[in-house]
């Protein structure tokens, strides 16, 4: 791996537990101040509004400046995002303000990748990186559950009484200590991003008026998708990061009304699915080459399968083993899609405009389906049921896509 590579991913691991830490912390924050239930997803969709409108703005932007440098202050973005619940600021727009600097940190971040690896090691670098976002996401979700829990020791209520006393926060809520917490860990994040060596790549520079941010944002969405492994690989990805949304809200809702689970108990059968994916990320990245990245593809039928499977289930033995399952899958499918997906981008436009355009199309299928989840939950739709949607329509989506792979596409593939 390049030098400054491992820099990158302890930032990103750090920058992600924070991240996911920050959503446990948020769910609980709205049970304490009397919101429904139905509103938590609409954190992670306000989280996930600048990566779609903002698209057009990100890719350029991340080519323009050191990328490195750019991740520190998107961190620094962050601090700033936190620092806006002790201002009594909803929220959905505390969720919008750190979704706003994460959509700049993901263009730098792979772009950076992509930029520093060479073609026959991206799905090795991928599998690091994504080893690397999933142990985020584990101790995330767990970090964020004994945040929750840890409201009860008196040490975390005398840090958080002394906090709101001498800042005098106009805020009564007991998880101002464990929010400081979140800003120490994005703050290290930040520091790290300082060991990243600069990287000599130039682009061309974009012209940054809006009209011709947006045509030059349409015509890379285009060229990937006209492209015929570059638009496989965009609607496996982006079907996935739509259903793997909706299933890390029902999956906490799924342990509360079926096994009965508090909130930081039901945040670690998250972590189940995660390392799932972490040996199956270590699997593709050691095992899979890039020009076999399209053999994986049936393993979406699995993911389709294991929902429904999950939804009705009514045992932890049961739910266990499919969540491990689930994972496995997930990591085996998506390391060499986004390898694939990175190097057809990257050929064909540039690292920044390439992510942006590949987050700009995962989000708004996050987006879309949390909105009909959240509408569904909010018309006292039976949980198990909306799982098995997700599910039908994930193995639907994925057999069709599997017809469309056709030789060219294979053959596109090998010549990576």
């Amino acid at each position: 791996m390049p030098k400054g590579f491992f820099y990158l991913i302890s930032a990103q691991f750090a920058s992600g537990l924070a991240d996911n830490a920050l959503l446990i912390l948020g769910i609980a924050f709205l049970h304490e101040q009397g919101f429904p239930g139905w509103w938590a997803p609409l954190l992670k969709f306000s989280f996930t509004l600048s990566y779609v409108f903002l698209a057009p703005l990100m890719g350029p932007l991340a080519d323009a400046f050191p990328k490195s440098k750019l991740m520190a202050c998107t961190n620094a973005m962050k601090v700033l995002g936190v620092a806006m619940i002790f201002c009594n600021i909803h929220p959905l727009i505390v969720f919008a303000a750190v979704g706003m600097a994460a959509s700049a940190y993901a263009p730098a971040k792979y772009g950076l990748v992509t930029e520093t690896v060479r073609s026959e090691n991206l799905v090795k670098a991928n599998g690091w990186l994504e080893v690397t976002v999933v142990m985020s996401v584990i101790l995330g979700t767990a970090c964020g559950g004994l945040l929750v829990a840890s409201t009860s020791f008196e040490m975390m209520n005398a840090l958080n009484t002394r906090f709101i006393e001498s800042f005098h926060v106009n805020l009564h809520t007991q998880f101002a200590g464990p929010l400081l917490a979140l800003v120490a860990i994005y703050s290290t994040a930040a520091l790290l991003n300082f060991g990243i060596p600069p990287v000599k790549v130039q682009y061309e520079q974009q012209s940054f008026h809006p009209w011709s941010l947006f045509r030059n944002f349409f015509e890379s969405n285009q060229t990937l998708w006209k492209d015929e492994a570059g638009k496989i690989s965009l609607a496996v990805t982006t079907l996935f990061w739509g259903i793997g949304a909706v299933v890390q809200f029902a999956v906490l809702l799924w342990a509360k009304q079926a096994l009965d689970m508090p909130l930081e108990k039901a945040s670690l059968l998250q972590a189940i699915v995660a390392f799932g994916v972490i040996f199956g990320a270590s699997i593709a990245g050691h095992y899979v080459a890039l020009k076999h990245a399209y053999k994986v593809m049936p393993l979406g039928i699995w993911l389709g399968v294991s929902l429904p499977a999950l939804a009705f289930s009514n045992s932890l033995w049961i739910a266990i083993p499919l969540m491990l399952l689930t994972g496995l899958a997930g990591g085996m499918l998506m390391v060499p899609m986004n390898a694939v997906l990175q190097n057809r981008g990257y050929v064909l436009l540039t690292a920044g405009r390439s992510i942006a355009v590949q987050g700009f199309n995962e989000n708004a299928s996050v987006m879309l389906m949390l909105g009909l989840y959240t509408g569904l939950l909010a018309i006292d739709f039976p949980l198990r049921w909306v799982m098995s949607i997700m599910g039908t329509l994930m193995i639907i989506s994925m057999l069709y896509l599997i017809r469309m792979a056709s030789p060219k596409t294979d053959s596109t593939c090998s010549a990576i």
